[in-house]
């Protein structure tokens, strides 16, 4: 549905305290949402002009997420490629013609015997109202990342000790004056409908104008035996008021969605996700497990995704390693038991060091009881009075007790430049 009115910042404003949350300015009231508009052609078109225009739509849809060998470097390199318009090709299985199309949209995209595994076969055709309230209810936590006790690297400083667990605290509501850039990211996946959480971050090619989304690889590809999800959505401010699961499908459209449905268009994560990261549990590809989408409206508009919500975080790159950060704020809406989704949470903790393999970047780690679901979610810091964000949920321990995120070193800033150069001009 199209993106509501909202007030028009400058940015997120500067909290007084180093975690407190930010939200639009001069939001007084909960965003609005007016009906969709659909536009329709002329019956005379002449079918084969229609192939044609389905065809070009679909090329830009099956964006290149990657070079054509899909080989990662040992220093890390970006998974997202800088094919020139036009330059691409569509991934076996994708719509190719405006009956593969509406083949796709009535549940072709469901044949995952041809799942695409290649960085640059990513492909993300805008199905509308297929994430309608009552099928976002129904989606599940993205596979949980466990780590058995013992599987991490110790000695030499790699490892700081186990943390104790923190609560999850509730973000207070509405999302959208508390939290507002955090939301949730559904996808499609060969056993369903799941979720994650991300976050709306600032775009130095746009500055105020940003339609980039952080968030975990792992919530996007499943790794080196698997390939991309489908039909992959981001939900600003998702459940604003945040209401139990068993009443979210049968709320209004605006308290639920009150931004708006957001498709990606283009994505990027690391080759050593694609070459390394696993979907069972954390390894050393958990060390890259980062992603960034560019969104746009499911039905169109004018306004980017940080001018729609009104907030986007900067992202800190190389920032101060774990034992140089006194602590760190990680959000989430965790959707695994005791958690159902409903609720957007929090956990501040000192952050310590994990290091799952010897020779990969030592993650970020903090107490934390957050469940599946929260895999994506920021994690921020203060820095010059503004929230940042320096890592995103990764992996957990089985018991629940902790969260770990990749540090936000070279590797993820070349992700990210990736996605943000495609789109500057």
């Amino acid at each position: 549905m199209p993106a509501a009115t909202p007030p028009e910042p400058a940015g997120p404003p500067e909290p007084s305290d180093p975690h407190e949350p930010f939200a639009p300015r001069a939001s007084d009231g909960p965003p609005g949402a007016p009906s969709p508009r659909r536009r329709t052609r002329p019956r005379a078109l002449r079918r084969t002009s229609l192939a044609a225009a389905a065809a070009a739509l679909l090329l830009a849809a099956a964006t290149a997420c990657g070079p054509d060998d899909n080989t990662a470097s040992g220093s890390g390199s970006s998974a997202a490629g800088d094919r020139k318009t036009g330059a691409g090709h569509l991934p076996d299985g994708a719509p190719t013609s405006l009956d593969d199309l509406k083949k796709w949209k009535d549940g072709g995209w469901k044949n995952w015997d041809k799942w695409a595994h290649k960085a640059q076969d990513f492909a993300n055709p805008i199905i509308k109202d297929h994430w309608k309230a009552d099928r976002l209810a129904q989606a599940k936590a993205a596979p949980e990342l466990g780590v058995q006790a013992g599987t991490a690297v110790d000695g030499d400083g790699a490892t700081d000790p186990e943390p104790r667990p923190v609560t999850a605290q509730e973000v207070d509501r509405p999302y959208h004056r508390h939290m507002a850039p955090v939301g949730k990211i559904f996808f499609d996946s060969p056993k369903g409908p799941m979720v994650c959480s991300g976050t709306i971050v600032e775009d130095p090619a746009h500055p105020g104008k940003s339609n980039l989304v952080w968030t975990a690889g792992h919530c996007v590809h499943s790794g080196r035996q698997g390939g991309w999800m489908r039909n992959i959505v981001f939900v600003p401010s998702y459940n604003d008021q945040g209401v139990p699961m068993s009443q979210v499908g049968t709320s209004p459209t605006e308290q639920v969605t009150p931004y708006g449905r957001f498709w990606a268009d283009w994505i990027s994560t690391s080759g050593e996700w694609i070459d390394m990261g696993s979907s069972a549990s954390g390894n050393a590809g958990s060390a890259y497990d980062f992603a960034v989408l560019h969104v746009r409206p499911e039905y169109g508009g004018g306004k980017s995704l940080q001018e729609t919500v009104g907030a986007a975080a900067q992202v800190w790159f190389n920032a101060p390693h774990a034992d140089g950060i006194s602590s760190v704020k990680a959000f989430g809406y965790p959707a695994a038991p005791p958690y159902d989704g409903a609720r957007m949470m929090a956990c501040l903790d000192r952050p310590g060091r994990l290091t799952m393999q010897q020779g990969t970047p030592a993650m970020d780690r903090i107490g934390c009881t957050m469940t599946g679901g929260t895999s994506g979610g920021g994690w921020f810091v203060s820095r010059n009075g503004r929230l940042a964000l320096i890592s995103n949920t990764s992996i957990s321990s089985n018991a629940h007790t902790w969260l770990a995120g990749p540090y936000l070193g070279p590797e993820a800033e070349r992700v990210f430049d990736t996605v943000s150069r495609k789109f500057a001009g």
